[in-house]
């Protein structure tokens, strides 16, 4: 059996697969050694996922997060050994590589992340070559949820949006200013808290204001990463909550840009799936050869 994981600052999606065969899926909170202690990890697994694994030990785990970078990947593979029986491998990758995985397989492309934080890569098939820093939602993250967020707040708070659009999102949501400036600068995760309000823009998106601030962040989002790559020998691909949602708009600033979209998912799950699958039935078959 081999668990995958994809895990954001929001949440992590488990997928166990046996044989190659999707067999269970646990959805548990984001998972990020950046922010958060091995206690905590393994806390959070400990509570939420073992519970729900078959009492059998793991012959492999691919997991693939948000933070899991340079000395983070080591505090990862700990607290994932620490807290699940796992008799082979604990891979412990960057979210990026993950999506470069699940969105390219094995051919080259530039795989993008747009979800609660935003990332891109230029992937030539087998490993990343480039990456432009997102620099997170204070310098970078340009076209996430949590960036969609902090512009709409901002602009929403100084009454640069349609007229009317500030009661009725203080009122759906039962903030005030007050309460809004006290979750970003003094509560944890406010990038987290900045994304939920992407449905409310969403809904939205008939409005001029509010159409002109989400195509001006995917505009940046474009020009400030993606057009860094050799986009034009290579399609662009997307997943991400964000990418999925927006998705028209997205390829509207896409064409604008001249740029060739690829594949635009929800999650890169699937495709981790894909390619996990084959890459474990090639195992066997070398194994069988010798």
């Amino acid at each position: 059996m081999i668990l995958i994981a994809d895990s954001g600052s929001t949440k992590t999606d488990w997928c166990l697969i046996d044989k190659n065969k999707v067999v269970l899926r646990v959805q548990t909170k984001g998972m990020n050694p950046y922010f958060q202690s091995e206690e905590e990890i393994i806390e959070e697994i400990t509570r939420t996922l073992s519970p729900q694994l078959p009492n059998k030990p793991l012959s492999a785990l691919y997991f693939y997060g948000a933070g899991c970078a340079f000395d983070k990947i080591a505090v990862m593979r700990h607290a994932l050994s620490q807290s699940l029986c796992v008799e082979g491998e604990i891979e412990v990758n960057s979210d990026m590589l993950g999506t470069a995985r699940a969105l390219c397989g094995r051919e080259a492309g530039i795989a993008c992340i747009l979800g609660t934080g935003s990332n891109s890569c230029y992937y030539n098939g087998e490993t990343i070559v480039a990456n432009v820093s997102p620099l997170g939602f204070i310098l970078g993250d340009e076209g996430s949820g949590a960036v969609l967020g902090k512009l709409f707040i901002g602009s929403l708070l100084k009454n640069q949006l349609t007229e009317g659009l500030k009661e009725a999102f203080l009122s759906e949501y039962n903030l005030t200013p007050s309460e809004i400036i006290d979750r970003v600068y003094r509560k944890p995760f406010p990038n987290r808290f900045l994304a939920t309000f992407s449905p409310f823009i969403a809904k939205h998106m008939e409005d001029s204001s509010i159409q002109a601030l989400v195509k001006e962040a995917f505009s940046a989002f474009f020009r400030r990463n993606v057009m860094q790559y050799d986009y034009r020998l290579c399609k662009v691909h997307f997943c991400g909550s964000i990418a999925h949602f927006y998705r028209d708009l997205l390829i509207e600033v896409a064409n604008e840009l001249q740029l060739n979209i690829g594949t635009i998912a929800q999650t890169p799950m699937d495709g981790l799936v894909a390619y996990h699958s084959i890459t474990s039935s090639n195992i066997t078959s070398n194994v069988k050869a010798e």
